[in-house]
């Protein structure tokens, strides 16, 4: 799949979000990068087994206090690591729905061990 298909099914994915949800995300950057750069990786080993599919960097709005001029946060999913773990153009648009689902909910405060909890 070219980025600018996988960009559209990301714009997609975002918009299936409910409104109200989206309406919340301000000053964020959502991004389509082929794969994460070492400093995204933050020292961790990634295997064909444990693939980085999105990257929430940012402060989650939970702990915000006073964030007036600051340069908006970034989600990032990463394509060729979504497509790795994927063999039909329906499992990749299931799983950039997904991700960008776990990526906001992390911009929100929510963390990954609530996130399993949750199935998401």
């Amino acid at each position: 799949m070219n980025t600018n298909q996988f960009e559209e099914l990301v714009r997609s994915a975002l918009n299936n979000i409910p409104q109200g949800i989206r309406e919340q995300l301000q000053n964020i950057d959502i991004i389509v990068e082929d794969v994460p750069k070492q400093d995204q990786l933050g020292g961790i080993e990634i295997d064909n087994e444990n693939l980085l599919l999105g990257l929430y960097e940012g402060i989650p709005i939970t702990l915000r206090d006073d964030y007036s001029m600051v340069l908006p946060d970034k989600i990032t999913l990463f394509k060729e690591e979504i497509e790795k773990i994927c063999d039909t153009e329906e499992e990749i648009v299931e799983e950039i729905q997904k991700t960008v689902i776990h990526e906001v909910a992390h911009h929100f405060g929510i963390d990954d061990t609530s996130l399993d909890t949750l199935g998401i």
